[in-house]
């Protein structure tokens, strides 16, 4: 219900209506008062719930909505595991039915994910049909300070693969809302594209864990090499990996598809949990159908809040393993090695001295795995960020460990003598910051690099970054265009991704950019 204006006008008129009839006919005042108290009640009986309604979909602070959009029920059944998920990772949520959703209501939704399907050659689910025809009434920009996230769900042998996906979201994108990372198509609830999703809750959680919805089906691979790449760099270190297959089968892969690690616990942090167990780190148990020790069995597995009761098999058994972590490789089968980019993170913790702990998946590749220590791994293929297939003209945008996409992109169109690149890559300091500098330098003059630009943003009076070289650039890049070249950004999502496509938009415009997206010809792989 709006405003109580209406309510009280309603019960003004009909209690004039009452006085007359009972001024005129006392005999039936009774009874037309008791038709008065019957409308009154039923008028504040629907106010009610429509105003219970009203509050139950409010937003509420530091709370993620929810929505689903399902044909068949399995939008609703992935959005109450993505509910679940962030409720064990402490993040509060609402869940809702998209057709239960009003559109003015989502402006006062701060943050939002979106699981919806696409039935038929690229329908919308039945039940949206009521919120997107209420959405055309919706006034632009009207969700200038709403957040979201859209996992969007198909079937890539219809034409328009998850059409309403890409619908909502630019509709959403057309009135101002902000993406939290980039859409994730799901081909046949393809389990790949759902682990990215889950990458993406614990993002939002954190960096805390969000445990897997199916057991990982890891393969061992060997670290071979671990070198720091910007010693004495004023940002945090950035190493370049290089793995090996145990078992010497190299997997295909192709440049932009993506490492998932298994990482492990610290051995610092497995002899304290072992000692709040009181059981030796010795002690045998069954994991995944081998006997190994019980603190090989604690390195991979979540730590819960409340300690558990049981025996060391029975205190195993309920512990959920560490969820996947995500690296852009950097490299393809030819190189004989599959290399990754990782910088470590850090994150706030009150219990240490300085205040912060070290990653989990960065801290196991960078820090406590050793040379030659077996790193669980397997690989994503990410078919939104594969290389052209033609010899078209190729603009590379990135910033920091993003380098790992485009150095894959590279080696690919230098094996397949497509020579026409541009990168255009930003870091901090190029005394401390310039990462593969050789590499990209030796390109360079061989012309697989047609034009190198490297963006410094800490060098020099003036902070730059990429998105002011794209803009100083801006003629070229639209003459590229023009002759058909594609645009591909990887790095971070927060900050870099952003502002470049801002800077794109502002250079080709929104409707253009949303065609060279629409063609293949804009990728992006950010995280």
């Amino acid at each position: 219900m709006g405003p109580a204006v209406p309510v009280w006008s309603l019960l003004l008129v009909i209690g004039v209506l009452v006085f007359c009839i009972a001024s005129a006919h006392p005999i039936k005042a009774l009874g037309v008062i008791l038709i008065y108290a019957g409308a009154c009640g039923l008028i504040f009986s629907r106010h009610g719930r429509r105003k219970h309604a009203s509050s139950e979909h409010a937003a509420a602070p530091d709370t993620t909505l929810i929505v689903w959009a399902s044909q068949t029920g399995y939008a609703e059944q992935l959005a109450q595991q993505t509910a679940r998920s962030l409720a064990q990772a402490g993040v509060a949520t609402r869940s809702l039915p998209l057709s239960a959703l009003d559109p003015a209501q989502l402006s006062t939704w701060h943050k939002a994910l979106f699981i919806v399907s696409t039935t038929g050659e690229g329908d919308a689910p039945d039940a949206a049909a009521t919120f997107m025809r209420k959405a055309l009434q919706l006034p632009v920009p009207a969700l200038a300070r709403h957040n979201y996230g859209l996992l969007a769900l198909g079937d890539r042998s219809y034409r328009h693969f998850c059409a309403f996906g890409h619908e909502l979201a630019a509709w959403l994108n057309r009135h101002g809302a902000q993406t939290l990372f980039d859409l994730i198509e799901v081909d046949n609830g393809d389990a790949g594209a759902l682990r990215h999703w889950q990458h993406q809750l614990s993002a939002l959680a954190g960096g805390k864990d969000v445990a897997d919805w199916e057991a990982p089906q890891y393969t061992d691979w060997t670290l071979r090499q671990q070198r720091l790449l910007n010693a004495g760099s004023a940002g945090a270190p950035v190493f370049m990996l290089e793995l090996t297959p145990s078992d010497h089968v190299f997997p295909e892969w192709q440049a932009g598809d993506i490492a998932e690690i298994g990482p492990c616990h610290s051995d610092q942090f497995v002899r304290q949990w072992l000692a709040e167990l009181e059981f030796p780190d010795d002690h045998p148990v069954l994991l995944d159908g081998k006997i190994v020790s019980l603190a090989n069995a604690l390195a991979t597995r979540m730590k819960p809040d409340i300690p558990l009761q049981g025996s060391a098999q029975e205190v195993v058994d309920r512990l959920p393993r560490l969820a996947h972590r995500e690296y852009s490789i950097a490299s393809i089968p030819a190189e004989g090695c599959l290399a990754l980019l990782v910088r470590q993170a850090h994150h706030p913790d009150a219990g240490r001295a300085d205040g912060l702990r070290l990653g989990l998946g960065s801290g196991w590749l960078t820090q406590y795995a050793s040379q030659g220590s077996q790193i669980a791994l397997r690989i994503r293929t990410n078919r939104s960020f594969h290389p052209p297939a033609d010899d078209r003209p190729l603009i590379l945008i990135g910033n920091g460990t993003g380098l790992a996409g485009l150095r894959a992109h590279l080696k690919t169109r230098a094996a397949r003598g497509h020579l026409r690149n541009w990168l255009i890559f930003g870091e901090r300091n190029a005394a401390r910051d310039a990462l593969l500098d050789h590499e990209l330098t030796l390109w360079h003059q061989q012309g697989v690099i047609a034009r190198l630009e490297r963006v410094w943003s800490r060098d020099g009076q003036a902070i730059r970054y990429v998105q002011d070289q794209i803009s100083a650039a801006g003629a070229d890049i639209i003459r590229w265009v023009e002759e058909g070249a594609a645009i591909y950004v990887c790095g971070s999502l927060q900050g870099m991704a952003g502002d470049v496509h801002r800077a794109l938009a502002d250079l080709l415009g929104e409707d253009w950019l949303t065609v060279l997206a629409e063609e293949g010809r804009y990728r992006r792989d950010v995280y």
